[in-house]
């Protein structure tokens, strides 16, 4: 593979990372004005029509689905885009942005383990070790007690937990669908199902009676637009120049830009404790991406 072509392909992998990372920021700074269903319905409601025009513009169509996958591409949506967003931005109003950035680094290993328990697969010792570093670490990291409110830390590291779970579930629910849908259309239906989902449950908060603030307001049309649908064509454009084991192994890089922002844009410390779940969370997922790389280990997730 030419050396060029791969080294843009690791820039433009590890600038889409950054901006994953970043997504805890701008869910911080959400949940700080404005209640988490009407948040996400407000991110989708700007990032559906940027990506319909990407649809257009490049010609992308959806295959031709049965109703059972079209099922499917709804549970996706309800877990992966408006469970996802709506339990990190409530997570995100009772634990620290470092907290949060640490739990984002399991996703690939909460999706391995997940498909341990789901699909039935078997996981290899590299798996199962990796797995356990991370845990090892989120407990490490959670028990410091950080925020002063140790309960409320708690109850907010859970519901991160929860959205790193549900974006697991959708990866495993993607693997379910009998006609592969190609990336753009996927988070087109994606973006589609999350709003109206999600705007009906922002019924319940009332959003015409709020009165939300306006770093709220731009840190949603930050997320919707930079790390949405920027994110998306950086992510695809990288992976499309390297070997998709090289491309796994960047996903090691959001929680670590996710500590730094939080430590120089929100002004968090990063406690003793909570830098070695990060050194633990980080090393089971270079673990596994290794492991996958070399071929040892069957890959559970599929970016």
């Amino acid at each position: 593979m030419d050396t060029n072509k791969r080294m843009w392909g690791y820039g433009f992998l590890a600038a889409a990372m950054a901006l994953v990372g970043s997504t805890v920021i701008a869910s911080k700074i959400i949940g700080a004005g404005m209640p988490p269903f009407t948040a996400t319905a407000l991110r989708f409601a700007i990032a559906l029509p940027c990506l319909a025009l990407l649809m257009a513009a490049t010609g992308a169509r959806l295959p031709r689905l049965q109703k059972r996958d079209w099922l499917l591409l709804a549970a996706q949506a309800i877990a992966g885009s408006v469970g996802y967003t709506t339990l990190l931005i409530a997570g995100l109003q009772r634990a620290s942005a470092v907290d949060g950035g640490i739990i984002l680094g399991t996703l690939p290993l909460v999706s391995a383990a997940i498909a341990v328990l789901v699909l039935g697969e078997r996981p290899g010792k590299a798996t199962l070790g990796a797995i356990a570093m991370a845990a090892f670490g989120v407990w490490l990291m959670a028990r410091s007690g950080a925020n002063a409110d140790r309960a409320a830390s708690w109850t907010g590291n859970a519901l991160i937990l929860g959205a790193v779970v549900c974006e697991g579930l959708f990866i495993l629910l993607n693997k379910r669908l009998r006609v592969p849908v190609p990336p753009l259309a996927l988070s087109t239906v994606m973006a589609g199902f999350g709003l109206a989902f999600s705007a009906l449950a922002s019924v319940a908060e009332s959003p015409w009676t709020l009165n939300v603030s306006a770093d709220a307001v731009l840190a949603v049309g930050y997320y919707a637009l930079v790390p949405t649908v920027g994110g998306f064509l950086l992510w695809y454009a990288g992976a499309a120049r390297v070997r998709g084991s090289e491309a796994a192994l960047f996903t090691a890089l959001a929680p670590v830009c996710a500590v730094l922002l939080a430590a120089s844009v929100l002004g968090e410390s990063v406690t003793l404790a909570q830098a070695a779940g990060m050194g633990c969370v980080l090393g089971g997922v270079l673990m596994q991406g290794l492991a996958t790389r070399s071929g040892r280990e069957p890959s559970a997730t599929k970016h």
